[in-house]
């Protein structure tokens, strides 16, 4: 039974790799939804989960010809949707009034103590990530992203060079990304850490 759904997979991608529209219907509406709970589980918006599915699906059908008929196409439409959603994440990031909506989104529509939990996995594993760079660079991070000084004030409070302290932001960023990057902890709570980054 395996190998006959394997078959009707090969076929199928095989078609839409001929441009087979028939072919890309099946798969969307196979994979559409599982993409949509996707999108929402970061963006917690219907529309914007919306758009990120159309967008989705458009770039599957433009680059069909790459497709390796072989390969899981679903795993395909998931890496695609989620770089889309954190992109979106970020750019809701960027304002502060969608960020407002976001967080308020967040707070109606999440399992309060499941989130919870999660939220607090989430800040133990940064802490911990931050509590492991080096002392300089731990400092220095917790002055600008927690304490919110400029490089500047930074500087002067540990009479160093502004340069100096940039330079210790962009490595200790450089970690924290790559660190936390390796963490399967993602969840809409991500937000509360992206501000760390931007």
């Amino acid at each position: 039974m395996g190998n006959a759904q394997n078959s009707v997979d090969y076929h199928t991608i095989n078609k839409l790799i001929a441009g087979d529209k028939s072919a890309f219907a099946i798969i969307y509406n196979e994979h559409s939804e599982k993409a949509y709970r996707l999108a929402y589980r970061f963006l917690k918006n219907k529309e914007q989960s919306e758009e990120i599915v159309q967008e989705t699906f458009i770039k599957l059908w433009l680059g069909r010809e790459k497709l390796n008929p072989e390969g899981n196409i679903w795993l395909y439409i998931y890496v695609i949707a989620k770089r889309l959603s954190l992109n979106a994440l970020r750019e809701i990031y960027k304002s502060t009034a969608l960020t407002e909506n976001l967080y308020l989104a967040i707070s109606e529509a999440c399992n309060g103590t499941e989130e919870h939990v999660l939220g607090n996995d989430l800040e133990r594993f940064t802490e911990k990530v931050i509590s492991r760079l080096p002392p300089q660079q731990q400092l220095i991070f917790k002055l600008s992203r927690i304490e919110g000084l400029t490089h500047k004030e930074i500087a002067d409070q540990l009479q160093i060079s502004p340069n100096t302290v940039k330079n210790h932001m962009v490595e200790a960023l450089k970690t924290l990304r790559a660190r936390l990057g390796v963490s399967d902890l993602i969840s809409i709570n991500v937000v509360i850490f992206l501000k760390y980054f931007f």
